[in-house]
């Protein structure tokens, strides 16, 4: 474990600096899935028995069929495992606390035809139990637990991954006297898919820096040339990039101009409907959002970039002052992070303390880890300013990642005109407070310029 992590770290540490543009190294296959493996493997023995009991459900049971993976059961998976193997049953089992001194923790087995790597022992004994559902409840009544969780949620799709043929098949096995043990898992698995490990941070950092390395390079003369590249070149220029590199997105990137004419910059218009394709000229100011999924982790990212015009040496003042007001917006949000507040409440005091200081912010942050739009608290939508019934009422947790995504309406007298300062970066919570996991834009990328804008 130390060795894989120890090359990631450090393998990747010198290529990385934002005054010159380089290609970052990226694990070969085989490595990432060792280390996939071995940080599911720590976070079954070290975290799991925490969040079950936490959550006072002794028997979790995950149950899924091929190629209609539950969310939950895709991230428990070897990395060998691309899908499940026809229907693959998970069982995770909590005795209880071990006497000090010593060992114990979650039992894990798979009711499935095969073992599941060497993460969950297969327990299938066709010569006793021919029928998989007869296994599954004999598993049951031997363990006997006080509380079985089952993945089914109104508010997260991420904890709703039963579907209703196997939940029937399910409750129509099992004896009347467990039924009214079964309960909604729902809080155990958004816990699950939020909560970042030791591990998985000293690696998050590092797949954050990637994603802005990209950025960087996609925000220079090397792929910009003003009246000659447009939005749309620039957009495909990121997918290919990505692909070169060997790693995967997990949404189609978006660039788009705010510039000194007539047009009305829409800001609804970039989430309901993708920005058209422009030529990009001296003077525009860009923005770009853009993520990519590694070692099963996700980033977002929006950062803006100033073409400068002749006779220009870096951006404009008014610029320059404006996207303070964006990194203002920001603060206003995370420095109202505690845990245990509601991500309606968070909201509430964030855009409370934005208007006292005479900003016009929104705020639309989400959770981020295993899913690009991941599991947690919901912190505002850029539809709805108030309040979010269900993932909204969500606490903030403990060791939990974020994408601060908001803006900044700014008033240009330069440009008669308003314009919008769309931020967005990738953090992290835990008892130290709130970080950003790589560092945020501080200042707009002048294009061309030396790469020192992220800081």
């Amino acid at each position: 474990m130390k060795k894989t992590l120890l090359f990631l770290l450090f393998g990747l540490s010198g290529f990385f600096s934002f005054s010159q543009i380089s290609t970052p190294k990226i694990l070969s296959e085989r490595e990432r899935a060792n280390v996939i493996d071995e940080l599911l493997e720590d976070k079954m023995t070290n975290l799991l028995p925490k969040l079950m009991r936490k959550e006072g459900i002794d028997m979790w049971i995950i149950i899924s069929r091929e190629y209609n993976e539950d969310p939950v059961m895709k991230t428990m998976l070897p990395a060998v495992w691309l899908s499940a193997r026809r229907r693959t049953i998970m069982v995770f089992f909590d005795s209880g606390t071990p006497p000090e001194g010593e060992k114990g923790g979650v039992e894990r087995y798979a009711i499935a035809r095969y073992d599941v790597g060497n993460l969950l022992k297969g327990e299938w004994d066709l010569n006793t139990s021919p029928d998989q559902w007869d296994a599954l409840i004999k598993t049951i009544k031997d363990k006997n637990p006080k509380k079985i969780g089952l993945n089914f949620s109104k508010y997260y799709a991420h904890a709703d991954g039963l579907t209703f043929t196997e939940q029937k098949e399910f409750m129509d096995k099992l004896p009347a006297e467990f039924h009214n043990r079964v309960v909604s898992a729902s809080n155990l698995a958004v816990n699950w898919l939020e909560t970042r490990t030791e591990r998985e941070m000293a690696i998050y950092q590092q797949i954050c820096r990637i994603s802005h390395e990209i950025i960087q390079e996609a925000f220079s003369d090397r792929v910009i040339q003003p009246g000659i590249t447009t939005t749309d070149d620039v957009v495909w220029w990121m997918r290919q990039r990505v692909t070169d590199l060997g790693l995967e997105t997990w949404f189609h990137p978006t660039v788009d101009i705010q510039r000194y004419d007539p047009e009305n910059f829409d800001h609804l218009r970039t989430f309901s409907k993708r920005p058209q394709k422009q030529v990009i000229m001296a003077g525009d100011l860009l923005h770009c959002d853009f993520g990519i999924t590694y070692l099963r982790l996700n980033t977002d990212q929006q950062q803006h970039a100033y073409v400068l015009r002749a006779g220009e040496s870096e951006v404009p003042d008014f610029l320059k002052n404006a996207f303070k007001q964006g990194n203002e917006v920001q603060n206003c949000l995370t420095n109202n992070f505690k845990a245990g507040m509601s991500g309606n409440e968070i909201l509430a005091k964030a855009l409370e303390q934005s208007k006292k200081q005479g900003l016009k912010g929104t705020i639309y942050t989400h959770p981020i880890g295993n899913h690009g739009h991941a599991a947690g608290p919901t912190i505002g939508m850029w539809d709805n300013q108030g309040k979010t019934i269900g993932s909204g009422d969500y606490p903030l947790n403990l060791n939990t990642a974020y994408s601060i995504e908001l803006n900044a309406s700014v008033e240009l007298a330069e440009w008669k005109k308003t314009v919008r300062i769309m931020l967005e970066e990738d953090g992290f919570f835990d008892e130290k407070g709130f970080r950003y996991i790589d560092g945020r834009q501080t200042e707009i990328i002048p294009i061309p310029r030396v790469l020192n804008a992220v800081k």
